[in-house]
């Protein structure tokens, strides 16, 4: 089945556009004719180039160095990803500023990548659920809990907000099919590819029933 809704062109901030689910939702973006303007913190790694493509220098840790890039976007998609395996505020603090920011130019809607594994499915295989709390969450603790926080600043705030929370990714083709799960866990969601991920998000950006959803997605 799949996951698509008309919309009308908009203009989208995306940040971390250089990671592997913002660069997708770069081009996806701009192959719906959409206006997308591209933050990263050292634009000459983004090589992509399209009339209507605005790649700008920025760092989410520091809201003086991309506030301004908000003015008149309709959405923001914040793909931002950093090492999960360390301590870090990435998440929490970042998105916090951007929450803050858009608070201040009176954005309304905004996208935000979390994980699946942050929580112990009840719907999954035993074995899954054992892997996941003995292993990956073993592994990744630190960055889930910041993701933790994250969403719950997310959460507090009164925005159209959908976190995406995809298991294991990859970097395969985008296929457009895949399932779905809205404030509810998903069977099997055990892998998804970061093109759609960022599929999902781009053509779900006006779609009313992810607003204030938190979604896991999975082939």
């Amino acid at each position: 089945m799949k996951n698509e809704q008309s919309q009308p062109s908009l203009n989208i901030l995306i940040i971390g556009a250089y990671g592997g689910i913002g660069k997708n939702a770069v081009e996806i973006a701009l192959g719906k004719g959409h206006y997308v303007t591209a933050l990263v913190r050292n634009p000459a790694k983004l090589t992509l180039m399209h009339p209507n493509l605005k790649i700008v220098k920025g760092d989410i840790m520091h809201p003086e160095t991309f506030e301004s890039f908000l003015k008149n976007q309709d959405a923001i998609i914040s793909a931002v990803g950093g090492k999960m395996d360390e301590p870090t505020t990435l998440y929490s603090e970042g998105n916090n500023n951007l929450l803050k920011a858009m608070k201040k130019m009176d954005i309304n809607r905004a996208f935000f990548i979390s994980a699946s594994a942050i929580e112990i499915s009840p719907v999954q295989p035993f074995i899954v659920r054992l892997a996941t709390k003995y292993i990956v969450q073993k592994l990744f603790g630190w960055g889930y809990a910041d993701q933790r926080v994250m969403e719950k600043l997310i959460k507090e705030t009164s925005i159209n907000w959908t976190i995406m929370r995809p298991p294991r990714l990859t970097n395969k083709p985008a296929t457009g099919i895949y399932r779905i799960a809205i404030n509810k866990f998903l069977k099997k969601c055990l892998s998804i590819s970061r093109a759609d991920v960022a599929g999902f998000i781009v053509n779900n950006i006006t779609n009313e029933k992810t607003y204030k959803a938190i979604i896991e997605i999975s082939y």
